[in-house]
């Protein structure tokens, strides 16, 4: 017999929502007959069961409402997680490449050191005399100028010393002796490469600082986003019947060069 019923109910589902129907119907009258309260004053007991359904019913909406805000704040974590993850993984490239120009600048200003202490022997000797006519005042112009140039060529002084050197000022003086107007340039290219490597190293350790920065930044979004992940998932089982939500990673997509 209860096969019958059974094969009855799984073949045609009419009977079955017309015993659900009669059931949800005669609820109340059982909840009525079940409580000696609900004999003497069925209507109060009935607005009170009432109640308490619509108050379960609200309760469920409102963990529902929770568990979809909880999975849309952990995608908005998650994406503002890797955002920063490659942002930090940019800042940690332009901090690299700052301490390769750090390096660089210091064996520039090396060598610019050593050429001038290599001048500065030879000017100890003093420079030979030349007479003092046009064409030998014409001479060290064209001297200093190529002398300038071909610094400013190898990066030893900034393309501005050119016309500077051309006009004569910023302490260019094309009337010295040659090996004087050498040991000018190369002073001043000494002076200029370190100047460089000191803005080099100050460039370095604001590019250390924005690292580190940005290192933390991603750290702390990366926790909140697990954090955010978790929460989701143990709200999932709230979401609406039908609802299909995905959940957050707890691991980023992106991590940071040095991790």
């Amino acid at each position: 017999m209860n096969n019958v019923v059974a094969e009855m109910l799984l073949t045609d589902p009419a009977p079955a929502a017309i015993w659900a129907t009669l059931w949800i119907l005669t609820l109340p009258a059982m909840l009525l007959l079940a409580s000696p309260q609900a004999m003497r004053n069925p209507w109060q007991t009935l607005c009170e069961t009432f109640s308490v359904l619509r108050e379960r019913g609200e309760k469920r909406r409102e963990t529902a409402l929770e568990a979809l805000a909880a999975n849309q704040f952990a995608d908005e974590v998650r994406v503002a997680a890797d955002r920063a993850a490659l942002a930090a993984e940019r800042w940690q490239e332009r901090w690299e490449t700052a301490t390769d120009e750090v390096t660089e600048a210091w064996q520039a200003w090396l060598d610019a050191d050593a050429r001038l202490r290599g001048r500065l022997s030879g000017a100890a000797f003093g420079t030979p005399w030349s007479a003092q006519t046009p064409t030998e005042y014409v001479a060290r112009e064209r001297f200093l100028h190529k002398a300038v140039r071909t610094a400013v060529g190898h990066g030893w002084l900034p393309a501005a010393a050119i016309a500077d050197a051309l006009a004569g000022r910023a302490g260019w003086d094309a009337r010295l002796h040659p090996l004087e107007q050498e040991l000018v340039v190369f002073r001043a290219a000494a002076g200029h490469l370190r100047d460089r490597y000191e803005r080099a190293v100050a460039a370095e350790q604001a590019a250390a600082h924005d690292a580190e920065l940005a290192r933390r930044t991603s750290d702390s979004l990366r926790q909140e986003a697990w954090t955010a992940a978790a929460r989701a998932a143990e709200l999932r089982r709230h979401l609406p019947a039908g609802l299909t939500v995905t959940v957050a990673a707890a691991r980023p997509a992106v991590a940071p060069a040095w991790r």
